[in-house]
């Protein structure tokens, strides 16, 4: 069984149809792509596997457990989701700017924390260990990225593509099963984007986890990707390779547009 299955899923908001019977898997520690035109439903399709968006047909499986299904009146809460074990970044970065960088990947433990209100105030000792726990993780999480020397910088301080390598540091914190990656290279240049590729190897690599993730920079997709699955207007029109996808009409049509010659 895939890591992630997503079976025959749409979503439809007023009679548009936003993603319509997508079928996708997900394998274990794979890096997967899902690549389209703008507005073909690809961060719709995040929204369902996180539980922002119920699904109005169809199922999301997640390591065996049903997330979102047509039958159940709501997807599986967002919280719930991540503490299974899939976390995710946003196309428009949403981290704690006036926060260091240190507390920002400390927020991200809080999500899968045993630590209640009743530690905090009855057992102040455990509550407080487990805090100094957390505070080394996110410090080695910070050494892996290469942002420990940032780590008392305001967030919002820092340079936009160091911002969004912060955000994957926060998502790791969650003890991610699968990594979900809304444009993780918009707004960077070549260098950063090189950087990034390697970033998320090594991820994957040392933390044993599974990459999906959303782009619009071919260059990296083709590059990182090992399966791509492209979508327009919220259908699935092509998976595989980079050289298969690249090769593909359908998906050149949907790019480039049909020639009248």
């Amino acid at each position: 069984m895939a890591l992630l299955e997503i079976n025959n899923i749409s979503k439809v908001f007023g009679g548009l149809t936003a993603v319509g019977d997508l079928d996708l898997k997900v394998e274990e520690t794979q890096i997967s792509a899902i690549i389209g035109p703008n507005g073909a439903g690809k961060t719709t399709i995040f929204n369902m596997i996180t539980g922002a968006y119920h699904v109005t047909k169809g199922t999301v499986v997640f390591d065996g457990t049903v997330i979102n299904d047509e039958k159940a009146p709501n997807a599986m809460k967002p919280h719930k989701i991540v503490e299974l074990g899939i976390a995710r970044t946003f196309q428009n970065i949403r981290l704690f700017k006036k926060m260091s960088v240190l507390d920002n990947v400390m927020t991200g433990f809080h999500s899968v924390s045993k630590n209640g209100m009743f530690n905090i105030i009855y057992n102040p000792a455990k509550a407080k260990k487990e805090e100094e726990a957390n505070r080394e993780k996110a410090l080695e999480i910070l050494r892996f990225l290469g942002l420990e020397e940032l780590k008392d910088a305001n967030a919002g301080d820092i340079p936009y593509g160091t911002q969004r390598i912060l955000e994957i540091g926060r998502a790791l914190a969650t003890s991610p099963k699968l990594l979900l990656l809304d444009e993780p290279a918009a707004g960077m240049n070549k260098a950063e984007k090189q950087d990034l590729i390697k970033i998320i190897h090594r991820v994957r690599e040392k933390y044993n986890l599974a990459v999906l993730l959303v782009e619009h920079d071919m260059e990296l997709v083709m590059d990182i990707s090992e399966e791509i699955t492209v979508v327009n207007f919220g259908r699935r029109i092509a998976c595989g390779t980079a050289a298969e996808v690249q090769a593909n009409e359908e998906v050149i049509e949907a790019y480039l547009g049909r020639s009248d010659d």
